[in-house]
């Protein structure tokens, strides 16, 4: 099966948590069905799908990198390369960003954005239709800053990471909530 086919299967079993995911939903489905070329990110109009990933530990907190271009506070994420399936880029910009090694994805897709990405280095204003998964780290000492990419590599609680992080991303910190409070029921 070819990763746009599997993408968006994945996608329309996707159950959004809310409107503006489901939103979201619909136009990663219709990019997918309509664009020609819905992984290269030389396609800017309108954008083209990248895959980020949420890193959690025991202790419930989230790893946020400061990036170095955006000069935000953000979860890990990036381009998929090549015909790499959605999540296993994911897990590869994941163990990139945070030097961590041993990331194991906790089930399939965790949420959906589609956000603006402002022109630099030649690109115009484009979108990115971000796919992001949830990960666990087993070793959270083990982090190590991708100077490249960020300024800055922190552990941080919930309630801090909804304040650091742009607006419109701390709609995902309930549902980062609730699932670790699934994984402590179990």
């Amino acid at each position: 099966m070819s990763r746009q086919r599997a993408l968006l299967e994945q996608l329309r079993a996707y159950e959004p948590a809310n409107a503006v995911e489901e939103d979201y939903r619909h136009r990663m489905i219709d990019l997918l069905e309509y664009a020609p070329s819905p992984f290269s990110h030389t396609a800017f109009m309108p954008g083209h799908f990248t895959a980020g990933c949420f890193i959690i530990d025991d202790a419930g907190r989230l790893l946020l990198h400061h990036h170095r271009r955006l000069n935000l506070w953000l979860h890990m994420g990036g381009h998929i390369e090549g015909e790499e399936p959605a999540e296993v880029a994911a897990l590869r910009e994941a163990m990139e960003e945070s030097g961590l090694t041993d990331l194991r994805l906790d089930g399939g897709i965790f949420d959906l954005d589609v956000h603006a990405i402002p022109a630099s280095g030649g690109d115009p204003d484009h979108d990115h239709f971000d796919v992001r998964y949830l990960a666990r780290a087993a070793d959270p000492g083990a982090i190590r800053i991708a100077e490249d990419e960020s300024n800055e590599l922190a552990w941080i609680a919930l309630d801090r990471a909804a304040e650091l992080m742009p607006a419109d991303a701390m709609r995902v910190i309930p549902k980062i909530e609730r699932a670790l409070r699934a994984r402590s029921v179990t």
